[in-house]
């Protein structure tokens, strides 16, 4: 699951964001200094961060211009008073992904939250999409197939794939198998054919690009 890091130093707006954001499913942490958030992000993986503009010690625009060089992948979203709101799109000209202008309502926090969070899959999607082998892959319906098998049923024996697949040429699977171990996507440990982490991604790929092309 996607992680969000919020980081203010308002304990009553912090506190107020990590609830409203965990009460839509979303798993979320929040802290009350910059330099503390970088060193969670240097530690853990986090998709985006909800970074307050103006805060004692470390600002937002130095702690942004650090968050864009530890973690590149990241997504921004800059929380800003009516006051800032000029240095808030000078952030975004740096590499933030949006801003919310304070008071804002719960549904522009969510709105704002689950459109760079879907950029963020969008975008690993892409990187993980972009290797020569995942392509071949991806473009066989049968090794999508087996993938896709393989999620639903868990691990499987060749025999228990050939049955799934309904298809008697066994040399054909074993063919098809081959390529999806030598793409990372499955091993096999003993009889037992599973996927891999790298396998899990892919699929996880394909199951967004699917639901954004059928949106």
């Amino acid at each position: 699951m996607q992680k969000i890091l919020v980081v203010d130093d308002d304990q009553d707006l912090r506190e107020s964001m990590v609830e409203i954001l965990q009460d839509a499913g979303l798993a979320v942490t929040g802290c009350e200094r910059a330099d503390k958030a970088l060193v969670l992000l240097e530690s853990d993986s986090f998709a985006l961060v909800l970074l307050d503009l103006v805060m004692p010690g470390m600002g937002g625009m130095e702690a942004l211009s650090r968050i864009r060089a530890l973690a590149p992948a990241t997504k921004v979203i800059m929380v800003t008073a009516f006051s800032t709101t000029e240095n808030a799109v000078a952030a975004m000209r740096q590499g933030a992904s949006d801003y919310l202008v304070k008071p804002f309502r719960n549904e522009e926090l969510l709105a704002a939250s689950k459109r760079v969070l879907e950029e963020a899959r969008f975008e690993a999607c892409g990187a993980a999409l972009d290797a020569e082998s995942a392509l071949n892959c991806l473009a066989n319906t049968l090794r999508r197939q087996i993938l896709f098998g393989l999620k639903t049923c868990g691990p499987l024996r060749f025999m228990e794939i050939c049955r799934h697949l309904n298809i008697a040429d066994h040399t054909k699977v074993n063919f098809h198998l081959k390529i999806l171990r030598e793409a990372g996507f499955i091993e096999q440990d003993e009889k037992l054919y599973q996927l891999t982490a790298r396998g899990r991604q892919i699929l996880e790929c394909v199951q967004f690009l699917m639901r954004r092309l059928g949106s």
